[in-house]
């Protein structure tokens, strides 16, 4: 009776054991009796290496008086904004360098398994540990040899060229095209695209049109026999959810000659050869970046970590550029300042500049530096962010308009266009923040908007990626808020 007993007992705390581990399944399997809920596993999000965190709140966007040197007056508006995560620096000469090498290198690897050249195929994984075919992919555990073979050099030389005047073997940088893919999620969700047509519209009073055709616009691109990347813009009928994953291919050197191009009769030679590739700029911003390059940054660097993380992967946002609120947001600091620091004054009571900008008329030195600073030689503001005024304007993921924030919602305000290769080139602008080595003092104030053309590399605009948070329930969160709320009453009185 007693081993009976002991046995009855050991089920019943088996069972128990079971329920507690099922957790939201034992609720939704339950015969009936109270609701009481259906939870997930908490999730806690790390601090993504390099960034810090903007909490959730709100701002009164722009300058409420015009501009008192240029005449120009600047939106604004009374915004809220969620929380996001955000690279404390500038993006660096060696953080794109590693991804500019990551792209040779895939190349490189694609080569060494290409018949035609090493044709080792342990540098492609075509299959998993059963031997069951799965989506071919570089097998980067596999060094590239550092005493190759002839077959192996031939593959290894293939992505260098030797200049015809000097003789210097250099990257062919034509050849660093980098492809990915990102999939329009918004654009998916909004009814108008539902393949049901009794979903499109929840009007009742609407007749249902069972025949209408419903188009949709996506990216796509390839490389032509020649090397040369054709990006279109298809329009046709929507057929699924395929039809809203676009494709990108950028071909991701920077722009090294933007040096002399963007400064005519000045002599900039060295920093064409030197500021990209000499270890001595590696902490430096990296500029002769497009809008478009610094978009395919993001998406490698999400990809890159996404890969490193296993499960958790799907909890992780994708890295992007900030939102011209966002960016401004975060410069103004907690205490919503002119400029990333308290001062309305662009330098200390001891003569110390704030930033890198240009202080005087042909003087660049007066602040202690010609053309860009190390990213973070200045302090940073009270999100603890450097150089969000000066060093290098920032690209924003925003298409400019006069209009700015007048023309979007209150509510993590944004305003995206992905151009066509066809549209008119005034549709290509985005906007640009924070002002750079070269800019005067009224234009590093953190409510300055200025613009430039996506495809248009320059030696003053870089960028930095954010990323948003799961979510944004710490205390600073909520401190933040609050002392929105109370500095929207006081300016109400």
């Amino acid at each position: 009776m007693v081993k009976k007993s002991l046995y009855l007992l050991a089920i019943v705390a088996c069972v128990v054991s079971l329920v507690s581990c099922a957790g939201s399944m034992s609720n939704a399997n339950a015969a009936g009796g109270e609701v009481t809920g259906s939870r997930g596993t908490a999730y806690s999000e790390p601090t993504p290496f390099g960034m810090v965190a903007v909490h959730k709140g709100s701002l009164k966007i722009g300058m409420e008086e015009s501009d008192s040197l240029w005449g120009i007056g600047l939106p604004t508006r009374d915004i809220s904004v969620d929380g996001f995560w955000m690279d404390e620096n500038e993006v660096s000469n060696s953080k794109y360098r590693q991804f500019v090498n990551w792209v040779r290198d895939s190349i490189i690897r694609e080569r060494l398994a290409d018949p035609a050249y090493g044709g080792d195929d342990s540098y492609k994984i075509e299959e998993d540990r059963e031997a069951n075919p799965i989506t071919p992919h570089l097998n980067w555990n596999k060094a590239i040899p550092r005493k190759p073979n002839e077959d192996e050099l031939r593959a290894i030389e293939s992505v260098y060229v030797t200049h015809p005047i000097d003789g210097t073997k250099m990257l062919d940088v034509r050849q660093l095209n980098y492809r990915y893919e990102i999939y329009d999620y918004a654009a998916a969700a909004l009814r108008r695209y539902r393949l049901n047509p009794e979903e499109r519209d929840l009007n009742t009073d609407h007749a249902v049109d069972e025949n209408e055709k419903v188009w949709i616009s996506k990216d796509t691109a390839y490389i032509d026999d020649n090397g040369n990347i054709v990006r279109q813009t298809l329009t046709r009928e929507l057929t699924g959810p395929w039809d809203f994953l676009n494709t990108y291919i950028v071909n991701v050197y920077p722009d090294t000659t933007c040096w002399v191009n963007d400064f005519q009769n000045a002599d900039n030679e060295r920093y064409m050869k030197l500021y990209f590739n000499n270890p001595a700029y590696d902490d430096y911003p990296v500029v002769g970046v497009t809008w478009e390059q610094a978009n395919a940054f993001c998406a490698w660097r999400t990809d890159f970590l996404l890969k490193g993380l296993g499960g958790v992967a799907k909890q992780i946002q994708r890295y992007r550029l900030p939102s011209e609120v966002e960016w401004e947001y975060a410069a103004r600091g907690k205490d919503a300042t002119a400029y990333p620091w308290e001062s309305g004054e662009v330098k200390s009571d001891k003569g110390c500049f704030y930033a890198n900008f240009k202080p005087d008329r042909g003087n660049y030195t007066k602040d202690g530096s010609l053309i860009t600073s190390k990213c973070g030689i200045f302090s940073a503001n009270s999100n603890g962010l450097y150089d969000m005024a000066g060093n290098v304007a920032e690209w924003t993921n925003t298409v400019y308009t006069e209009a700015g924030v007048e023309s979007m919602s209150d509510m993590n305000p944004e305003l995206k266009y992905n151009a066509a290769k066809e549209d008119p080139y005034r549709l290509k602008k985005k906007s640009v923040r924070g002002g750079s080595w070269k800019d005067p003092e009224s234009m590093i104030r953190s409510a300055w908007r200025s613009y430039e053309y996506q495809n248009q590399p320059r030696s003053y605009i870089g960028f930095r990626c954010v990323r948003s948070m799961v979510t944004d329930n710490s205390r600073a969160a909520m401190k933040q808020a609050t002392r929105g709320s109370v500095k929207a009453s006081a300016r109400k009185k």
